[in-house]
């Protein structure tokens, strides 16, 4: 018999969706008030994979990355989505929310999204909460794998590329 086990302590990051600079810049103010500083960050790109958010952010859709410097419990997350959802809300106006933030962690093997939306995919984390795995690590290639449900974003060679890197700062601290 297995015997219970806390686990390793997680790399937590946000992808933040958004039009208006000044929202970026409002949103990064708050997360890193809420989650401490940043220990990497990447450039904003341009998000084109759907129209889901473009009647509520605007266009064009811009997408940056932040990894935090505080490891965390991976049994957070679902807190911590609860509060990204409370900064969405807080940088609304008009109904809109002006930002989507998509928290997550990053583990040796594996990158987790939290979500508000279950499927059958996905695995319930408590408080409306559930939990995607969206990249696994795959040892053998030394690369991480998307799995059949993953966000086409996540598929892109740059984002793979950006998650070896934090993969990377995270080995040298765990």
């Amino acid at each position: 018999m297995g015997k219970p086990a806390n686990p390793k302590p997680a790399l937590l990051f946000a992808g933040v969706l958004y039009s208006d600079e000044s929202y970026l810049s409002k949103a990064k103010k708050s997360l890193l008030k809420n989650f401490g500083p940043a220990i990497l960050e990447t450039p904003s790109v341009s998000w084109d994979y759907s129209e889901y958010y473009k009647e509520e952010i605007g266009s064009p859709i811009m997408r940056t990355f932040i990894f935090f410097k505080e490891l965390i419990n991976p049994a957070e997350i679902a807190n911590i989505k609860l509060r990204t959802n409370d900064i969405e809300a807080e940088l609304s106006a008009d109904g809109k929310r002006n930002v989507n933030i998509d928290p997550g962690y990053l583990t040796l093997a594996n990158v987790v999204l939290a979500t508000t939306k279950g499927y059958s995919h996905r695995i319930y984390l408590g408080k409306g909460i559930y939990g995607e795995v969206t990249l696994l690590y795959k040892e053998k290639d030394k690369t991480f794998a998307p799995n059949i449900f993953t966000y086409s974003d996540y598929h892109e060679k740059n984002c793979i590329e950006m998650f070896l890197k934090a993969r990377e700062i995270l080995k040298n601290v765990v």
